[in-house]
């Protein structure tokens, strides 16, 4: 009779198993699940950035989640949010593309019981929507980084004789003329400038996340013209490949892309999601307010650098890298510190910008509280500091700074 009973249980089990099905999260009726919406797939070095947090994450919280991808900015991000909630039936909704707020925006007013946050966003602190969400990191931090040991590679090209001063001219291949792009690439511009400061950069936008033929082309172009060193801040391997076939040293975004460019990669900075994305499942499931506006930061765990790769980069550019974050940690540094750079205002161009005789910003108006219009709403400039990220999480430091030069200006 034991024997029988045991038998009977035994299958009992597997019944019971097999129902519950595979998920490693909470199986009751009261399980949380996020939903994940990427503007591609895991070819996206920026999307698949995001799809390696979101494992990490609800692996480590110990919850489901699902995933939309290809989901293009327009109403298919409203689609994919509502299939999200109502057939897999999500909780918590992530977007990570800027195009996707405003369709998140209106999914979140038609489920006031389910969270929703979005990467890069600017409208959750005037939205007046407890359940919309805005995070981003302060990724001009690692930028700056990434950008000391561009520096440091000029240097060491001066050095050797393989450029003059004066042809330390670095490359950048821009998605779209935005405030992250722009704080992005001259968060870049001062790093290099720290350690080479002969160094000027000219940039090509390309008017697309993600197109990589237009990135390689961009690249090349900026070659052709004379940058010894390329950026980037667009998500395909166009620009990193464009660099290994002509030799030139590359710095990317995102990830490394030392196994395809063994011979030019030398870093890249990248925002790590994990820390946001287990700040957000804690907080629901502990019933606590998610951030209007959360910033990552270095301490966080949210900014960060791939390894150095030792065959492209300078000589004791790890070592320098430790030390200037050690700085950027202790407040010793700071990126966007007026003295380090210089403005020029025209009619067209930094019009909000008021500076002193030498050409440092002593006041800006930035965008923060987006409008239609655009308007220059926020002074961002205190004690001698344009605060990035301060009032809101997403960038809003769109100043054009000398030693920069913007090659078109067609992707606003």
């Amino acid at each position: 009779m034991k024997k029988l009973i045991c038998a009977l249980l035994a299958v009992a089990m597997l019944f019971s198993l097999a129902a519950c099905g595979t998920s490693s999260g909470d199986d009751s009726a009261d399980a949380l699940k996020v939903g994940f919406i990427f503007l591609h797939d895991e070819q996206s070095t920026y999307d698949k950035n995001f799809m390696d947090a979101a494992k990490a994450a609800c692996e480590a919280m110990n919850v489901e989640y699902a995933q939309k991808t290809q989901i293009p900015e327009s109403k298919d991000c409203y689609d994919a949010a509502v299939e999200l909630i109502e057939v897999d039936g999500c909780d918590i909704i992530f977007a990570d593309s800027f195009g996707h707020e405003s369709f998140l925006i209106d999914a979140a007013k038609k489920y006031p019981d389910v969270e929703f946050c979005h990467a890069t966003g600017t409208q959750a602190h005037t939205a007046g929507l407890d359940n919309f969400h805005n995070a981003f990191a302060s990724i001009y931090e690692g930028r700056y980084l990434a950008g000391v040991a561009a520096g440091m590679k000029l240097n060491e090209m001066i050095q050797a004789g393989d450029i003059t001063e004066d042809e330390a001219k670095m490359g950048y291949v821009g998605a779209f003329t935005f405030a992250e792009v722009m704080s992005g690439y001259t968060s870049f511009y001062l790093g290099a400038k720290s350690v080479c400061p002969s160094v000027t950069m000219d940039v090509k936008f390309t008017g697309s996340w993600y197109d990589e033929q237009k990135e390689k082309e961009a690249a090349q172009a900026l070659i052709s013209g004379g940058c010894v060193l390329i950026s980037q801040h667009a998500d395909s391997m166009g620009a990193p490949t464009a660099c290994e076939t002509a030799g030139v040293p590359n710095v990317s975004y995102n990830g490394s892309t030392v196994a395809a460019c063994p011979n030019t990669f030398i870093v890249s900075s990248r925002i790590d999601w994990t820390p946001y994305f287990k700040y957000m499942i804690e907080c629901v499931q502990n019933d606590k307010a998610i951030d209007t506006d959360w910033t990552g930061t270095i301490e966080t765990g949210s900014v960060v650098l791939t390894d150095v790769n030792e065959k492209a980069a300078a000589e004791g550019t790890a070592e320098k890298i430790e030390e200037v974050k050690a700085k950027l940690l202790d407040g010793s540094i700071n990126v966007f510190d007026v003295k380090n750079f210089t403005v020029t205002v025209t009619d067209e161009l930094n019009a909000s910008a008021v500076v002193d005789a030498d050409g440092h910003l002593t006041s800006y108006k930035a965008d923060v509280d987006t409008d239609e219009a655009f308007a220059k709403d926020t002074e961002v400039v205190e004690d001698g500091v344009f605060y990035e990220s301060k009032h809101r999480s997403a960038p809003y430091f769109d100043v054009e700074i000398d030693g920069i030069t913007l090659l078109d200006r067609n992707y606003g």
